[in-house]
């Protein structure tokens, strides 16, 4: 199948970024180098292509019914400029994808999904959308998404809008002028934990923005940041991967995603989920820190002082803030709480760590 391309793909070659399959699409890893690309979000300003997520739009009258049955958060909540954090259980117990919830205007919502499950989740909204009759459009392909973050983003971004972006607070966003283009939406969100924004851009006018961006960083050392030092970041606050982390067979409550499951209202599966939360669940997601060197790496077991398993690693890294090993797994409730040590399998040796509170710097 042909990857799919990013409508700034030969800007990215152009720069030299390592270019590789990602979701279907040609996406860049790395630019100058993974922990130098790390380091300059944790300490100034970076730009991320990440216009393969995909969006839709969810319009008319039946627009809220439809969210809040296949959404675990309550949409109800949101007033013009608000969005939220949010997955979309299936009817066995996963979760089908997590997402943002922009609410654009009444009767009118954004839902921002993962690129790899595009197609999955426009399949899956759309079979719960047939008893209820909401107006769908995927977008996904008409849209670039730019995450500009780093403590000098606000910045470095204020030359190119009359947006004030410093009364955009978390997860909120404006819709207005940006580098010239007379709509973009400019939302205080992002994956990495160093606040910043992350711009909705027409394709038409995503190479011109680029420029303009990379243009009004200069001053603040802003550099181009791949695919690769975005995992890295993600990891150091503890943010879920789909696909690593949470799927569609990881409960969402053993994954911590309670604070966005609102029993308030009936979605998909919530009766079985409430039922999970009262009855309580037997493993939890995890951070950790390695005491002993070693990297953990997805699928490492997870072990106890005997040697006994107790779960699996899904996330881990060498940290670039800390220079140690991080990492996610599900362990045995017993063991989730911080400061419990466990044990990483990796290779053939037991390797020494400790469950830590989340962020993990």
């Amino acid at each position: 199948m042909e990857l799919k391309k990013v409508a700034l793909n030969d800007v990215h070659e152009q720069l030299g970024a390592k270019m590789v399959p990602f979701a279907g699409y040609n996406m860049p890893v790395s630019y100058s180098g993974l922990i130098e690309e790390h380091k300059t979000v944790r300490e100034a300003v970076g730009i991320f292509d990440v216009s393969h997520m995909g969006e839709f739009l969810v319009k008319g009258p039946k627009a809220l019914e439809l969210v809040q049955k296949v959404c675990s958060n309550d949409a109800s909540k949101l007033t013009e400029g608000k969005a939220q954090y949010a997955y979309l259980p299936n009817d066995k117990g996963g979760i089908v994808d997590d997402l943002l919830v922009y609410y654009i205007r009444e009767n009118e919502y954004l839902l921002v999904v993962n690129a790899s499950n595009i197609e999955k989740d426009w399949n899956w909204i759309s079979k719960q959308n047939e008893s209820i009759g909401a107006e769908m459009r995927n977008i996904s392909d008409d849209f670039s998404l730019f995450a500009v973050q780093g403590p000098k983003a606000t910045e470095a971004l204020q030359k190119l809008t009359s947006v004030n972006l410093s009364e955009i607070k978390f997860y909120t966003f404006e819709v207005g002028d940006f580098a010239g283009a007379e709509y973009a939406i400019i939302s205080a969100t992002g994956y990495t934990g160093a606040g910043g924004f992350e711009i909705y851009v027409h394709n038409k006018d995503a190479v011109s923005i680029w420029n303009k961006i990379m243009e009004a960083g200069k001053e603040f050392g802003i550099k181009p940041i791949g695919l690769g030092a975005r995992d890295t970041l993600r990891m150091e606050m503890g943010y879920c991967l789909y696909g690593n982390d949470i799927d569609d067979t990881t409960s969402p409550l053993e994954a911590g995603l309670g604070w966005v499951t609102k029993f308030t209202k009936d979605f998909v599966n919530s009766e079985n989920l409430k039922k999970q939360k009262e009855e309580g669940v037997k493993r939890k997601l995890v951070g950790f820190h390695m005491i002993d060197r070693g990297i953990p790496r997805h699928g490492y077991e997870i072990l106890d002082a005997e040697g006994n398993t107790i779960g699996h690693v899904t996330s881990g890294t060498q940290s670039p803030n800390l220079g140690h090993g991080i990492g996610l797994g599900y362990v045995e409730k017993e063991f989730a709480a911080p400061e419990t040590e466990i044990y990483i399998a990796v290779r053939k040796n037991k390797i020494k760590a400790v469950v830590k509170k989340l962020p993990l710097i």
